[in-house]
């Protein structure tokens, strides 16, 4: 069959006349085409830029995202890595995790509620007490569930189990809101075998390895495209929160005052000694201040720490002290004090902490102003070094004491962030050394020259002297105690150092 040829266009002829009525209403149509086309681009510009997110603000709303999956799947790895930080406690035991720990964070510049969850365990050993907290796990896991945007369900590449048959039934009412990625298949392990995770009825599965890094940032964007930023707002108190640790020994109410404090159930409460491992993060605010609450495990002594895991979680609870501002020393009012109470304290009071004595379940105990003072003076006996600091007799349980420890912790934060200018210091310092001179001695001899404040949080000074290797530690002290006493530091450790100096106040180089 011969083909036409198609007719190639005659330039010799001159152009048809368009009449100028029909070139009006092309050009008009042409204008009206391009002024939607102006329209669009700077409506998206203009979304763009509401949804544009600056990294050093806070905002609320945001979306939250839970990391689910039977134990030891890789979800407190993955969780890490998207905070771009250890938070989660790593460990090849399964059920490592039991309080849902959570975070925010930025994902492809958008700020989002990170969870993770612990693992869904279908076996139990019935009648024990790891039983129990399993039931607990799994009742915390689908709590958080309920209240995901999305849901990340993670998996593993080498086996499936019935906990991940049993787990994926469990989220059939939410299916919509379920993203599923599986775990450890790096370089495409296993990834022949995962495919058989599409019987469970997934339209997608994301083959991803929280440890090396792979497909991450393409699990990150599918991530993204699921979640509304439309009601993400900017803080309106962007200032720093103030960062309160609860430490203490296992089973003293830290988890049930964290609780308490932030109005939630985000830690898991029992009477099983040891049941938080990973430190809780929750926040509130109370008389228009922000704080951030680190709910951490208990610490017990070396000896008897056995287990990896909670090897990791006694050292996760004492680093909170390199992160925190503020201590709450939760001793049980009816066990009384114990040698690792003074262990715990002294570990504080060596980071400049603002430290207050929780005395927790004190509804338990007898009632009265003779009752307070008598363990108030056990107290103080125990921590001699530590007389200043506050006493706060409450009860987590019944709520009783609470607004008398935030109203304390308060004027303690307000202690630890003060800074007194040089100034004020060297006047102070002048008067104290005109009524209390130092001792002199023919082999004790130095001038006190000036103070300077060198650091808040922790608070430390630096007094220059002559000769400060001589100064007996008698009158460090006695500078010590006035610094603490007359500059409104009363309540918090303070460090003093003496340093060499031949030049007085009044004649040094400017700062």
């Amino acid at each position: 069959m011969a083909t036409k040829k198609k007719n190639k266009p005659d330039f010799s002829k001159p152009k048809p006349i368009v009449s100028k009525s029909k070139k009006a209403a092309v050009d008009y149509d042409e204008a009206i085409a391009e002024q939607k086309a102006i329209q669009a681009a700077i409506d998206k510009e203009l979304e763009e830029k509401k949804l544009k997110f600056d990294t050093s603000k806070k905002y609320i709303n945001l979306p939250l995202i839970v990391i689910a999956g039977r134990p030891n799947v890789g979800k407190s790895t993955l969780f890490n890595r998207f905070m771009h930080k250890r938070v989660a406690i790593t460990d090849p035991t399964p059920g490592v995790t039991r309080d849902p720990v959570d975070g925010e964070c930025f994902i492809f510049g958008k700020p989002v509620h990170l969870m993770d969850t612990g693992g869904y365990k279908l076996t139990r050993d019935i009648g024990t007490m790891e039983a129990v907290m399993d039931d607990l796990v799994v009742e915390k896991t689908l709590e958080k569930i309920k209240k995901a945007d999305v849901i990340l369900l993670l998996l593993e590449a080498s086996q499936i189990t019935p906990e991940d048959e049993e787990f994926i039934q469990q989220l059939r009412p939410y299916w919509n809101k379920v993203i599923a990625a599986v775990n450890k298949t790096e370089g495409g392990k296993n990834q022949d075998f995962a495919q058989n995770y599409m019987k469970f009825g997934f339209k997608e599965l994301l083959f991803i390895s929280a440890e090396h890094g792979d497909k991450i940032p393409e699990l990150q964007e599918k991530l993204i495209s699921r979640l509304d930023f439309s009601n993400v707002e900017e803080s309106g108190n962007n200032s720093t929160p103030i960062r309160v640790a609860i430490l203490g020994k296992p089973n003293t109410g830290k988890s049930t005052l964290s609780n308490r404090l932030t109005h939630s159930e985000s830690s898991i409460v029992s009477n099983y000694a040891g049941t938080t491992r990973d430190v809780v993060e929750g926040s509130f605010t109370y008389n228009d201040r922000s704080f951030t609450i680190l709910d951490t495990a208990g610490i017990r002594r070396k000896a008897k720490v056995t287990e990896n895991v909670e090897y990791y979680s006694v050292n996760r609870a004492i680093k909170t002290l390199d992160e925190c501002d503020i201590v709450f020393i939760m001793i049980d009012a009816q066990e009384g004090l114990a040698e690792q109470d003074k262990k715990i304290c002294s570990l504080a009071y060596e980071q400049g902490r603002g430290i207050i004595f929780v005395l927790n379940k004190w509804d338990t105990q007898e009632k009265g102003r003779t009752a307070i003072k008598k363990a108030e003076e056990n107290i103080r006996i125990m921590f001699g070094q530590m007389n200043y600091s506050p006493i706060i007799c409450i009860s987590a349980l019944e709520g009783d004491g609470i607004k008398l420890l935030l109203d304390t912790a308060l004027e303690l934060y307000n202690q630890i962030t003060r800074k007194v200018s040089t100034s004020a210091l060297n006047n102070a310092l002048k008067d104290w050394t005109f009524k209390y001179p130092p001792p002199a001695s023919r082999t004790a001899n130095f001038k006190i020259r000036y103070m300077v404040q060198t650091s808040v949080n922790p608070v430390s000074f630096t007094i220059f002297a002559t000769r400060p290797e001589v100064v007996p530690l008698t009158y460090v002290q006695f500078l010590k105690n006035r610094i603490r006493e007359d500059l409104g530091f009363d309540k918090i450790p303070v460090q003093l150092e003496m340093k060499a100096s031949r030049k007085k106040w009044e004649d040094r180089d400017p700062e």
